[in-house]
């Protein structure tokens, strides 16, 4: 009995704890730089979630090591609910090939919910003989390695879907690292570099102005932006290739608070100028409660790990 009085006691008081936060700022730590699509969904959100809360909501960016400077700083932050971390699908994939002990995802760094999620889409100069995914595969099997595709080096999600699509067709493309985001475009659109997978938003208007074609959408269904463009399943190859970022806080941090924290933001992200706003970059809000999350990113760990060890990639 005194034990039932004793755990009704704590559930009472952590819940008044979670309603009476917070009573000062909040920093959400971005690990990239200003300007990039991971910092517009930021401040995109972080000006209503503050309206919720009823405290500043503060931008952090910590650009550097492939998204882990921001992830180490934040999993150094004390466990309270004033350090959020925006993490992206990179520190995901640095858990399946360098892992740092610090700050694993779902381990160092707790889930609260997933922000947004972007699905890729593979364009081709249009120099490149195919009209189809059918068609590029034809043309890569017919000369090994004559086509290219662009990647952020080891390590990025382009990099990642780049790689799957070579193992699961059965064939050789060369793979052209560059340094940064969007540095591939004038090549690409100059015919020096063949293919490369890139966010809806960033192409669209090159595809319709005749200067990219797309071939594919890396995801389980069509974009509403560009729904001529069919997806990799229905071309006969099932690959999800996504951008995504979410919500993480220090592990310790309390579960009330967690849980406050998911239910502000999903409430942020169900609202209408939000959800039409996502639409129109080719991006699908979330909101998922930190379970369904935490399983999300076990699955892109596993999935990335797999096509690590099978195509051969190591850490640089």
């Amino acid at each position: 009995m005194r034990s039932m009085v004793l755990a009704a006691m704590l559930a009472w008081a952590s819940a008044a704890f979670a309603q009476s936060y917070p009573v000062k700022p909040i920093r959400w730590i971005v690990p990239t730089g200003p300007g990039s699509a991971v910092d517009v969904n930021a401040r995109r959100v972080t000006p209503k979630l503050s309206e919720a809360l009823g405290q500043p909501v503060i931008v952090e960016n910590r650009p550097g090591a492939n998204s882990m400077i921001g992830a180490r700083e934040a999993a150094r932050s004390p466990a309270d609910g004033y350090t959020l971390f925006q993490a992206v699908v990179n520190n995901a994939i640095n858990d399946a090939l360098a892992p740092d002990a610090c700050c694993v995802l779902n381990d160092k760094l707790v889930p609260v919910t997933r922000l947004y999620t972007t699905p890729l889409v593979m364009v081709v100069n249009p120099g490149v003989p195919a009209n189809t995914l059918q068609e590029y595969v034809a043309a890569a099997r017919a000369k090994p390695n004559s086509l290219t595709y662009a990647s952020g080096g080891t390590g990025a999600i382009t990099q990642m879907v780049g790689e799957l699509l070579k193992l699961t067709a059965g064939i050789q493309v060369r793979e052209i690292p560059y340094k940064a985001i969007g540095a591939e475009l004038p090549d690409l659109t100059g015919g020096h570099v063949s293919t490369a997978f890139l966010s809806p938003v960033v192409i669209r208007d090159m595809v319709r102005a005749g200067k990219l074609r797309a071939l594919a959408i890396a995801d389980r269904q069509r974009l509403s932006i560009l729904s001529e463009v069919p997806t990799m399943a229905e071309a006969g190859y099932p690959i999800e290739g996504l951008g995504w970022n979410g919500i993480f806080v220090p592990a310790g941090t309390p579960r009330a608070l967690i849980d406050r924290l998911q239910q502000e933001i999903a409430r942020v992200l169900q609202l209408k100028e939000i959800q039409d706003d996502a639409l129109a970059l080719g991006t699908r809000a979330g909101g998922e409660k930190p379970e369904e999350f935490a399983a999300f990113v076990r699955s892109e760990v596993e999935k990335w790990g797999k096509v690590i060890k099978d195509a051969g990639i190591k850490a640089q």
